[in-house]
């Protein structure tokens, strides 16, 4: 433990601010990886606290955001984990860091499936695991299944789930898509997906942070961005029992494309959902 006096850190904080970057990335890296949450920080700001606890040294914390400022290495990839809903996560560069627009797709589940008793989920590409972690933590009765095609992410999202729980009603399989669930078709109530959608024009302008340090398979979708999207519809009715909903995430210009596929491979009641922006970033839509 490393203790400093309020207004030593508040003048090491401002030096921070003055070589770049924001205030939300500074106090994100100041919890992370010196354990001072947003809550502590407002009352050293109101001078309620007259010594801060670090968990790590001020030089330390120094070098970590200037390898930030000058690498763009993003910062849950620095610290190790992200935080997500009530969730903390491990991450590495194997997986995604996951984002704050697709925690809505929780909220999007709940007022479908209205606390129903019995289901069995799928989350297809489960990354960290973020999603299919949520699911199960909500809703204990449901029996859940998370695939990735890379075994080294699936070892992070089954880190990721017991150390978030002691449930056991999620299981992780490697594979990719629905390709490790041919014991499961036409058993699936409820498929979930936020597969690779960049197109390729979009994923050359990425941001470095992004661009350089997130894996590709993650995030790139082909030519128009669909390819991984066509897969997963196009194969979803062997798997999906009738009247069983299944939610996939898009980009933002892609909610008309992707509700077309839904409806051409025979699901109803399609929808293009908005996220926190008012952008059509959710396709979801009831097989048969």
């Amino acid at each position: 433990m490393h203790i400093v006096s309020a207004e030593t850190f508040s003048s090491w904080k401002e030096k921070q601010i003055l070589k770049g970057g924001d205030n939300r990335s500074l106090n994100l890296l100041i919890d992370s990886l010196g354990g001072l949450s947003n809550k502590e920080l407002n009352l050293i700001k109101v001078k309620l606290e007259k010594n801060v606890k670090l968990k790590i040294s001020l030089d330390l914390l120094e070098s970590f955001w200037d390898k930030y400022l000058y690498s763009s290495t993003p910062i849950q990839y620095l610290s190790g984990f992200s935080y997500w809903r009530d969730l903390k996560l491990e991450v590495s560069n194997k997986v995604l860091i996951p984002r704050p627009e697709t925690e809505l797709i929780i909220e999007l589940i709940t007022g479908k499936f209205n606390n129903k008793e019995k289901a069995t989920f799928v989350d297809l590409g489960t990354g960290s695991g973020a999603i299919s972690i949520a699911l199960a933590l909500g809703n204990p009765n449901w029996n859940g299944i998370a695939t990735d095609i890379d075994k080294k992410a699936l070892k992070i999202a089954a880190r990721n789930f017991t150390n978030n729980s002691n449930q056991n009603n999620l299981k992780f399989y490697n594979g990719n898509w629905w390709d490790p669930l041919e014991n499961f078709k036409g058993e699936i109530d409820l498929a979930v997906a936020n597969p690779p959608y960049i197109p390729k024009n979009t994923y050359e302008e990425l941001p470095i942070g992004v661009k350089n340090f997130e894996p590709k398979k993650a995030l790139f979708g082909g030519e128009d961005g669909l390819d991984h999207i066509r897969e997963i519809v196009q194969n979803a009715p062997l798997y999906l029992k009738e009247k069983a909903w299944m939610l996939i995430e898009n980009h933002f210009d892609q909610g008309a494309r992707v509700k077309q596929l839904f409806l051409k491979n025979r699901f109803t009641n399609v929808e293009v959902l908005k996220d926190f922006s008012g952008i059509g970033r959710f396709t979801i839509g009831r097989y048969k």
